[in-house]
């Protein structure tokens, strides 16, 4: 432990490498520790997401996105961050997860991971909001035809699948499944679809549910889940459908447990945004800052790449007028 970091930066998606693309342009040695591969969360999406965000808002360390389209697929999207920590030399250990951040005196903390211990005078958490979903609680959740991650469309031909959400997850997974083949069904907690589906793809979902070719339950939630069938209630009473797969993609949040174990406040009420400077990122500990959707807490629709890319050149900022002032 020789080394010490100038920043040790704990999540390896766009805006992580961001802030260590930030300290390189501030002459600030770094570390960024990634749990999973280069961009994990990007990589666990859809095969066939297209990003809401037009490719130039994605775009990190002033280096062009250059896409086919003017929103980006997922792959494009993977190939261009592999890109950037290619481009820039990127100090990032993969395959590595971070296991407790301490401050052991006024200017360092230790960082153990799965693999090994570091010292840094200052530590970034950004590690996004995709690793936890967000339950249902209801019986039968635990069964493997249960998915909280939705994938590829195929696995699902033929098969009569329930999707829970009026989410762009949700709606996405609906209309791709129902085109392999899927008999569908929609179960929305609210009264319509989420205002926060994409523009383009809001038609596509209205007319089909309009034509009944897929079929949504509004106002309604699933009380409970068996092998071979779902029990809703809905505003006509409950409703058993068969059924084979349930994907229930309700959301996800931030690993609140590690953000408290470490030291950072986190209120137990919703909205849950942990304790931090909307100036500088920095939170209740001194020298730790957060970054990116973490921000947010519950309300992880606030912050995307596009505009929480600025908390990377924030949070340097806040280094460098430090190392200035002693």
């Amino acid at each position: 432990m020789d080394n010490i970091f100038d920043l040790l930066i704990v999540g390896g998606g766009p805006i992580g490498m961001a802030c260590g693309i930030e300290a390189q342009k501030a002459g600030l040695s770094h570390i960024i520790i990634e749990k999973g591969c280069l961009t994990n969360s990007l990589y666990n999406y859809p095969v066939n997401m297209t990003f809401f965000s037009t490719s130039d808002r994605l775009e990190i360390g002033d280096t062009p996105f250059v896409t086919t389209l003017p929103k980006p697929k997922r792959a494009e999207a993977l190939e261009y961050y592999r890109r950037i920590d290619q481009k820039f030399e990127l100090n990032t250990h993969l395959f590595e997860e971070v296991i407790h951040v301490k401050r052991i005196n006024h200017t360092e903390f230790l960082v153990k991971t799965t693999k090994d211990t570091y010292q840094a005078r200052h530590v970034v958490i950004a590690t996004g909001f995709y690793d936890i979903p967000m339950n249902l609680n209801v019986p039968g959740e635990n069964l493997a035809k249960v998915r909280h991650y939705y994938d590829d469309p195929h696995y699902y031909a033929k098969q009569k699948v329930i999707v829970v959400g009026a989410s762009n997850s949700s709606i996405d997974a609906a209309l791709e499944t129902y085109r392999k083949g899927a008999e569908v069904t929609l179960v929305v907690r609210g009264a319509e679809i989420s205002p926060r589906v994409k523009y383009w793809v809001r038609p596509d979902i209205e007319n089909r549910i309009y034509a009944g070719e897929i079929q949504a339950l509004f106002q309604s939630n699933i009380t409970r889940i068996t092998e071979n069938e779902v029990e809703i209630a809905t505003p006509n009473g409950l409703v058993h459908l068969e059924n084979d797969f349930v994907l229930a993609l309700t959301g996800y949040r931030p690993n609140f447990d590690f953000l408290r174990d470490i030291g950072v406040e986190v209120p137990e009420t919703a909205p849950c945004i942990p304790v931090h400077n909307p100036q500088t990122m920095e939170t209740n500990i001194p020298g730790l800052y957060l970054a990116g959707v973490v921000c947010g807490g519950l309300n992880t629709h606030l912050w995307f790449i596009e505009n929480s890319r600025v908390h990377a050149h924030m949070i340097v900022a806040d280094i460098c007028s430090k190392n200035l002032a002693s």
